[in-house]
């Protein structure tokens, strides 16, 4: 009889626990496209997540604590930065929307002990890849939930996070409805008084997409600022933005000097001169009436960006 099985590179792999990210080394079918986990040439340890052809994250099985993407480097300064005046680091409550492979969840996890973390991702197929490729477990300082990241961010309480991350693509671009007053307003319930959002922002040289959110969360947070490359500032290439906003000062100049003493240095773009930026710019709002979410994909929660330096 001929085999009927679907070709290697998409057939769905058995069952493994404990065999390690090697044993799913290849290409594999998910809910929103493909997913490949290719080992670092350089480092047998580190594993590149790839979701649809773009990397997405970046995994060490020795050390969490290392970030290989330049803006993942810039989130992990942030966090380290953020309780600059206590003597040890505190353990923070953080929601991360877009999972990946979890890198920046392990960070917290690893440097900020007794931490209480929550991960939104939508593929179901690429969360169960990770936790069995990388054993993934509960006691590990994160939960996974498979969850659109606005629906699930909506279950969360009142004032019950410190860091709110948003690492999610549709495409090239962030999906509109995390993008939104709407979306900013439901934030600035989650998050603690003096909590902090960070978004990354995948944008070209004139970074329209960055000053229209940026815009868009001035209208609820009282501190936004910006952090990218000198040259991109410049108008010189594409690249990756984040957008930091709270209702509480940001702790900009600690970050200032970890960015400054960086392998890939990046500047901070401070409120005053963000509130210039943006002088003028429409904030983005909800489509009337909301879309519903019976499909999934209407507002996919998709990993990819059009550089290599998408993801965690």
């Amino acid at each position: 009889m001929p085999d009927r099985r679907p070709p290697a590179r998409t057939r769905r792999q058995p069952r493994r626990t404990d065999a390690g990210p090697a044993a799913y080394a290849g290409a594999h079918a998910i809910s929103t496209g493909s997913a490949e986990l290719t080992v670092d040439r350089d480092d047998p340890a580190g594993w590149f997540v790839v979701v649809n052809g773009v990397p997405s994250s970046y995994v060490h099985l020795d050390d969490p604590t290392r970030l290989e993407f330049e803006y993942v480097r810039w989130i992990g300064d942030l966090l380290d930065v953020l309780d600059r005046d206590a003597a040890l680091p505190a353990p923070l409550r953080v929601a991360h929307l877009g999972g990946g492979g979890c890198t920046l969840a392990r960070y917290v996890a690893a440097t900020r002990p007794g931490s209480r973390q929550v991960v939104f991702e939508i593929d179901g197929d690429l969360v169960e890849l990770v936790r069995r490729a990388f054993g993934i477990r509960r006691d590990q300082g994160f939960r996974i939930r498979v969850a659109d990241a606005r629906d699930g961010l909506r279950t969360l309480p009142d004032a019950s996070h410190d860091v709110v991350i948003r690492d999610v693509f549709a495409g090239n671009q962030v999906p509109p409805a995390l993008t939104t007053v709407e979306f900013c307003a439901d934030l600035a319930r989650v998050m603690a008084p003096d909590g902090t959002y960070v978004a990354n922002v995948a944008d070209r040289t004139e970074q329209r997409h960055a000053r229209a959110e940026a815009a868009t969360l001035r209208e609820v947070f009282r501190h936004v600022a910006l952090v990218a490359e000198p040259s991109q500032l410049r108008g010189r290439r594409y690249g990756n933005v984040l957008l930091l906003a709270s209702k509480a000062p940001l702790p900009l100049d600690p970050l200032t000097r970890r960015l400054a003493s960086g392998a890939v240095r990046a500047r901070v773009v401070r409120p005053e001169r963000l509130a210039e930026l943006v002088a003028g710019l429409r904030p983005l709002t909800d489509p009337t009436p909301w879309p519903a979410h019976d499909d999934p994909c209407q507002f996919p929660t998709k990993h990819g960006e059009c550089t290599a330096q998408r993801g965690e």
